[in-house]
């Protein structure tokens, strides 16, 4: 077999493998609330974090789990176990993807900071859901020159339109994004919280993969 025939044929394999992975077909969850369901797909790209999650779905960790941290304008946070266990015991290695980023209603893991966890290893349950706020191009420019964001235009189009967290991209691994439900996340956003930011009202959890 020539040089340019086994180019051609590597070529060929890798675009079919290309494919193959584009057209795979994506996790499906239900996360249902005290206010409403949100329907999330879970994102092939970031294998690890995909696994980790429906593993936790089909053991029931998060059944009866509350959204324990809620801040207005930013994100809503759950993941500990109803019986009080924050996470499992383990990390998940980041898996950082720049097409995927902080808009509104990304599905995203919860972290240590990065003085003890330098790494970036995410927590092996805990999770957030981006509200964030919609940014004008003026202000959408000072975040990416603050945290030396090179800003697609799919990026930019989002964070200006639906909105979202750009600060943390690059930083947190987002996994998986809402797509439908996005009012519950504001609903939720919008509860009256005390100390730590966790609802005054306890709100819980439970997630299902429905595909």
């Amino acid at each position: 077999m020539n040089k340019n025939l086994m180019l051609t044929l590597a070529m060929s394999i890798l675009m079919m493998i290309n494919l193959m992975a584009q057209d795979e077909k994506q996790v499906k969850v239900l996360i249902s609330t005290d206010f409403g369901d949100m329907t999330a797909v879970l994102y092939n790209e970031t294998p690890q974090h995909r696994d980790n999650f429906v593993k936790l779905v089909k053991e029931g960790w998060y059944e009866g789990s509350p959204w324990h941290r809620v801040i207005k304008n930013f994100m809503i946070q759950g993941g500990q176990n109803k019986d009080g266990r924050m996470d499992p015991g383990y990390k998940v290695p980041a898996e950082f993807v720049p097409e995927k980023f902080h808009k509104k209603g990304a599905l995203a893991a919860a972290r240590l900071p990065d003085n003890i966890n330098p790494e970036m290893a995410s927590s092996g349950s805990q999770f957030y859901i981006v509200q964030g706020q919609v940014l004008t191009p003026e202000s959408l420019d000072m975040f990416a020159q603050r945290y030396n964001l090179a800003l697609t235009e799919e990026q930019i189009d989002a964070y200006t339109t639906i909105g979202g967290t750009p600060h943390l991209d690059g930083t947190y691994t987002v996994f998986g994004e809402v797509i439908d439900g996005l009012d519950v996340i504001d609903k939720i956003a919008a509860v009256r919280t005390g100390q730590g930011d966790k609802p005054v009202e306890d709100i819980s959890m439970s997630i299902k993969i429905i595909e």
